[in-house]
């Protein structure tokens, strides 16, 4: 590679779906890639909750569409990937980063409702994406997958038992599906943030034991949804073209004991 276009990442050409992206990370991260010239497809489980984002990414001359998608229910799956097949023809990109958590609390209190969301919406809709999107990317030629797991796939906090099961089964995942498809062409790879401040995760960064952990962190600070951008455009780009299999933790220093 050309030493002089390490900093350039160049997707134009190149179509990214991104699902849970009305908000935080999903949202910094299909900004990210439409500023680097992908047509973005965004998807959440209302067009109402993604279709500011995309106008205004369309506002800053980048190419954006929109897409509902409730990313536990394999039916409005197919019917996502079936639209993305029949508008563009092809799909290079896919960010899983939909994700649920309803329950933060003792593990033994976990009610059974809530275990089957966090399951069908962490790991059943990350599987069921990538086996719709793999064809598609076999098809045309290859491409890259990032799933967005969490640092509580590698280490255990109170109160995000099933959450944290989640994780570390798209952990697992990432592997699997970059083991059994990489001889297509076809990259998969995780980033592992920590904590990072989003509507998502609130009740984890206002209680007052992490922000007190936090604050002892070799990077003492929570992360922000654009700290998780250039590690997931590198991942995507041919830049990381002999990166497989791999989990990029992104969280401060959080992971170092």
């Amino acid at each position: 590679m050309n030493p002089s276009t390490m900093n350039q990442i160049d997707l134009s050409g190149k179509v990214a779906l991104v699902n849970g992206a009305s908000r935080g990370i999903g949202e910094a991260i299909a900004r990210g890639l439409a500023g680097c010239g992908a047509q973005v497809v965004l998807s959440s489980r209302s067009i109402d909750g993604v279709a500011p984002v995309a106008e205004s990414i369309r506002s800053e001359g980048g190419l954006a569409a929109v897409r509902a998608c409730h990313a536990g229910r394999l039916d409005e799956i197919d019917a996502l990937f079936d639209s993305i097949d029949q508008e563009f023809g092809r799909l290079d990109i896919l960010i899983n980063n939909a994700a649920t958590n309803p329950w933060y609390g003792p593990a033994i209190e976990l009610p059974p409702d809530a275990f089957d969301k966090t399951v069908d919406v962490n790991l059943k809709g990350p599987y069921f994406m990538m086996s719709r999107a793999v064809p598609l990317m076999i098809r045309g030629g290859g491409g890259s997958i990032v799933n967005v797991a969490s640092i509580v796939a590698l280490v255990s906090m109170a109160g995000q038992a099933v959450y944290a099961m989640t994780k570390a089964g798209l952990v697992s995942l990432t592997r699997s599906f970059a083991k059994e498809y990489g001889q297509h062409g076809v990259r998969v790879n995780a980033i592992l943030p920590g904590v990072v401040e989003t509507r998502f995760a609130s009740a984890l960064v206002e209680d007052p034991g992490v922000q007190k952990w936090i604050s002892r962190l070799p990077v003492p600070r929570a992360g922000q949804p654009a700290d998780m951008v250039a590690g997931v455009l590198f991942l995507v780009s041919e830049h990381a073209a002999f990166t497989t299999g791999a989990s990029l933790v992104m969280d401060g220093g959080a992971t170092l004991g």
